[in-house]
């Protein structure tokens, strides 16, 4: 993921900032406890898209 890319994106829900997670490839927003995938290295920054994440999701706390 393009660092310049990731500096500019944000939340499209709460409009703060995204997690990149290399391993799982999705960006990361700890506010709405969402995962929007990355695919072939475009965010796909559609909520309906997003996975709801759990709160002891790994995600949350390593990202």
């Amino acid at each position: 993921m393009d660092r310049n890319l990731l500096d500019i994106l944000a939340c499209p829900i709460c409009k703060g900032p995204l997690q990149y997670s290399k391993t799982q490839q999705v960006l990361v927003c700890r506010a709405d406890r969402l995962a929007y995938p990355v695919r072939d290295g475009i965010p796909i920054m559609l909520e309906e898209d997003a996975r709801r994440l759990d709160p002891q999701d790994s995600l949350l706390q390593n990202t």
